[in-house]
């Protein structure tokens, strides 16, 4: 027998200015609505975390260290443990042994694997009911910005998706960004990691147009 069930389609709750809710936007669910893969996400999230180290961190072996070429006292007849060079390892302001030299720590993950990753933890978001789309902010202060999170019920971290071309979004930076709790991510930056350690999803409109059209190739 064929599964009648339907899949309630995804959607995000869209506010205003003051954090009112407006109504609602249809999501395309092959972005919002797919089976969440947590092998994937934990796989890309390894990538993602190796990729922001440095990777600059260097020490000294005996041979780098600079002095220690005279033996510093005879082999024999001292009572005292026989020493070659006082960089040896074991001599302090010597070589260092097994120590940390520069490297590179980033793993290749391919594209697509990428995409399903951030695919899998936006559905999660809009499955918690964790992502809003926030339209017609015009205030600049940081009062307004906290008043409106308030009272649509948003805690926690927040992470705010923006479009550089949109109007609005300048006027989004200059009242969220003085928020201890808020982080800002560019449509086009958007990372499995922002996503998943933020407690809640904001997108302007603009920012998520421009992503729905890079994500589907304009067919959103």
């Amino acid at each position: 027998m064929a599964d009648t069930t339907t899949k309630k389609k995804p959607t995000a709750q869209v506010i205003d200015g003051t954090g009112s809710s407006t109504g609602t936007r249809d999501l395309p669910a092959e972005i919002f609505g797919v089976e969440i893969n947590e092998g994937v996400i934990h796989q890309v999230m390894v990538a993602e975390l190796a990729a922001a180290r440095r990777g600059t961190a260097s020490t000294k072996t005996r041979s780098e260290v600079r002095g220690g070429g005279k033996k510093p006292w005879r082999q024999k007849g001292t009572g005292r443990a026989r020493q070659g060079s006082i960089r040896s390892p074991q001599w302090v302001g010597g070589g260092r042994v097994g120590g940390p030299k520069p490297r590179d720590y980033s793993v290749k993950v391919n594209k697509k694997v990428r995409a399903a990753a951030l695919r899998s933890v936006l559905t999660d978001k809009v499955n918690n009911g964790a992502l809003w789309v926030l339209d017609g902010f015009s205030e600049t202060k940081t009062k307004a910005a906290a008043t409106a999170l308030a009272t649509a019920g948003i805690e926690g971290r927040v992470l705010i998706v923006l479009d550089p071309k949109e109007g609005s979004s300048q006027a989004v930076d200059r009242a969220f960004k003085n928020l201890g709790s808020a982080a800002f991510a560019l449509q086009g930056s958007l990372s499995t990691y922002d996503v998943l350690v933020a407690d809640a999803l904001v997108f302007t409109p603009g920012a998520l147009d421009s992503f729905l059209e890079r994500s589907t190739g304009g067919k959103s």
